[in-house]
């Protein structure tokens, strides 16, 4: 029964930070730590129930994916200024690859609270780098964002794959630094993240397909509802959060959450 607790926690967590700057994935770390949730089921479950978060987004947004998946079958990326599904493409092909190479690594050596921290700072301070550097805004939306910006916000996404750099950090900080407006960057972060959530989870899923078993299926549904629940709850605030607020808070926020795990848990 305790297990299933902590599945809820984390589905809580998982739900609450997945839209914002902090890393979602660092903070289950961090709380599962806490826990004692650890193991390779429990670092296949972190994964897992970021279905749930997806499943928010996917829902929110599904007629612009639905557009999107329209323009794909019939091959018609010709309109001017629109995000279509070549940006979402081209923004998930280096992560891709990257992870394809590294997924064992990642797994094996960086799922755990002292990578975390180093995540933590380290994403911290190029959102802090990403603030201050002055860029001309040649994106005010998503439907001015190139594919040549959309390529390297891609580029920067590869930076989430270490957890703690946190995957809307990472990309909404390219995005500042290649020329979007925040709210662009928040807005294209938000739906890039379907395809590449979809796809990580399902690549572990079938890795971790023997630890599939009953009972971790029941665990996994239950952190997944709650992430769902959550995230549907969280997620347009959080979007309208992250559009708004100065970003240097959430960098705050990520150098003392290290601090204090680094100084009590470590």
């Amino acid at each position: 029964m305790f297990d299933y607790v902590k599945a809820i926690i984390l589905g809580i967590v998982e739900g609450l930070t997945e839209f914002l700057p902090v890393s979602s994935t660092g903070h289950m770390i961090l709380v599962g730590d806490i826990l004692n949730f650890d193991g390779p089921a429990a670092d296949t479950f972190k994964i897992v129930i970021q279905l749930g978060a997806v499943m928010a987004v996917l829902i929110l947004y599904w007629k612009r994916y639905m557009d999107m998946l329209k323009g794909l079958v019939t091959l018609n990326f010709k309109a001017k200024k629109k995000l279509n599904a070549i940006h979402m493409i081209i923004a998930m092909i280096p992560a891709l690859i990257v992870y394809l190479i590294f997924k064992d690594v990642i797994k094996e050596q960086l799922f755990g609270p002292a990578p975390v921290l180093i995540g933590l700072v380290v994403g911290g301070i190029l959102l802090l780098v990403a603030v201050r550097v002055k860029r001309k805004v040649t994106a005010e939306n998503t439907d001015d964002i190139t594919y040549k910006q959309a390529l390297g916000i891609g580029l920067f996404q590869c930076l989430a794959l270490w957890p703690g750099f946190s995957r809307s950090g990472s990309t909404i900080s390219g995005g500042l630094l290649l020329g979007t407006s925040q709210k662009a960057a928040a807005d294209f972060t938000f739906m890039i993240s379907v395809p590449v959530m979809l796809g990580a989870t399902v690549l572990d899923m079938y890795d971790s397909r023997e630890l599939l078993t009953s009972d971790n299926l029941l665990l996994f549904a239950i952190g997944f509802v709650a992430a769902f629940i959550v995230a549907m709850i969280a997620v347009v605030t959080f979007l309208n959060l992250i559009k708004r607020l100065r970003l240097e808070w959430f960098a705050l926020y990520r150098f003392v959450l290290a601090a204090v795990f680094y100084l009590f848990l470590m």
